[in-house]
């Protein structure tokens, strides 16, 4: 099972910076436990969404060919609770990328107001990491569509201003033996 804390993207800059969304609901499982009687959105799942709409923003980096990790969470601050029927809106910008992985500074807003601010660090694995104990962690026809379902092709930019275009990214299986 997957879990997707995001949405969508509004805004996707190759290199630069992206925003994506996410409608907090009562129907939300993790709503009905987190706190009982006064739902809020957990912290650590509002993290794991700045996450992941900075670590699709990375990958690209890579040509989403690679597997990036959340490899530290160097600076978390939460400043408010977010409730059922509210918006997160996650602003992520890349701030340096190396061969090894990248830096990315990461804020959650509902409405106008900050809610969550965050330094992350990302590990680049690389091919040599995708299978681990023989269990394939990366499956690039999962991402082909996690992309496509957070709609990166629709809004997605490159560094020069022209449209991403789903064929620059040739997510194919590789057949093994």
């Amino acid at each position: 099972m997957r879990w997707f804390w995001i949405d969508r993207f509004t805004e996707f800059v190759c290199g630069s910076h992206a925003v994506a969304v996410k409608s907090v609901s009562l129907s939300e499982g993790q709503m009905h436990d987190h706190f009982i009687g006064y739902p809020i959105m957990p912290n650590s799942l509002v993290t794991e969404g700045m996450a992941q709409a900075g670590g699709l923003l990375v990958s690209e980096q890579y040509g989403f060919g690679e597997l990036v990790v959340l490899g530290k969470l160097a600076k978390a601050k939460f400043h408010t609770c977010v409730r059922p029927g509210e918006t997160l809106t996650y602003r992520v910008k890349i701030d340096s990328v190396r061969d090894s992985g990248a830096a990315v500074t990461a804020t959650a807003h509902v409405g106008d107001t900050l809610h969550a601010e965050a330094l992350l660090f990302y590990a680049r694995l690389g091919e040599e990491t995708g299978d681990l104990f023989g269990a394939r962690l990366f499956r690039p026809r999962d991402l082909r569509h996690w992309l496509s379902l957070v709609r990166v092709f629709e809004v997605g930019l490159k560094e020069d201003g022209s449209r991403m275009q789903e064929r620059d990214y040739p997510l194919e299986e590789t057949v093994t033996n």
